[in-house]
């Protein structure tokens, strides 16, 4: 009954309020990443965002007003991962915070001696389990530029989505099999030891030292690369960029 309900809403969603074709189109023209799908994909990606338009909640942060480009945008560029996977990936959660710059959140952590200490974290997104996830308008305004480094804020954070869809997060999302789990663990497992060596010797490294924080985030930036960059991820992290490709069913390379 559910799901006929879900499905009667979506067929009346699409036919009363798809998104424009001009602002579709610029939307595309914006991200080169976007521009890259063939014709199919992109129409597919079209309905996958008027669908999430109807199912999230926007809201600007200190008064931010929400236009529709800054809707779509995000839409669109959250997706991507899930082109193949399906928006049922991201029903855990339903609001999304949009601030006008990033974020400057307070945090404490307890040392091993067991005592707290507080310092400011900025932030350009987060996205907490059960929602809501917050994104810095600036920095998903400027993906197009920023895919240059392999940087997107978008993918970032709705990869943490996908991450926690069965937990806490961990650098893997749920996946089909224990074979398939035990082939994820080996490629990123390696990948993750060789890049914090890297990190750790200073050198330049084409995912964001942020990444060497924990498994999560390297997973993370890791999809930001697949799907922003994804021949520089292939040629610096082959086994990560397998694992991903055959996780969300794309091939980002081949479209470049």
């Amino acid at each position: 009954m559910l799901n006929a309900l879900r499905r009667w809403r979506d067929r009346r969603t699409l036919t009363r309020r798809p998104i424009p074709d001009a602002l579709w189109l610029a939307t595309l023209a914006r991200f080169p990443f976007l521009a890259q799908l063939d014709a199919d994909d992109a129409q597919h990606l079209r309905r996958m965002s008027t669908l999430f338009l109807d199912r999230k909640e926007f809201s600007g942060a200190h008064g931010l007003a929400i236009t529709d480009d800054m809707a779509v945008a995000i839409a669109a560029q959250a997706c991507l991962p899930i082109l193949r996977l399906g928006l049922d990936w991201y029903d855990g959660f339903v609001g999304i915070v949009v601030h006008a710059d990033e974020v400057v959140a307070r945090r404490e952590v307890m040392d091993e001696d067991g005592v707290v200490h507080h310092y400011d974290e900025p932030l350009s997104g987060e996205a907490m389990e059960g929602g809501p996830v917050t994104l810095s308008w600036r920095d998903v305004a400027d993906a197009g530029d920023s895919a240059e480094w392999g940087y997107n804020v978008v993918v970032h954070e709705f990869a943490h989505v996908l991450d926690m869809r069965d937990g806490e997060p961990n650098g893997m999302p749920p996946l089909p099999s224990r074979s398939a789990q035990a082939e994820w663990q080996a490629a990123f497992e390696a990948s993750y030891q060789s890049f914090c060596a890297q990190v750790d010797a200073g050198e330049d490294t084409l995912l964001d030292p942020y990444g060497a924080e924990a498994p999560s985030e390297f997973f993370a930036v890791a999809c930001e690369a697949f799907f922003v960059a994804p021949l520089d991820l292939q040629a610096e992290h082959p086994q990560v960029y397998r694992q991903l490709q055959q996780f969300f069913q794309q091939d980002p390379a081949a479209r470049a």
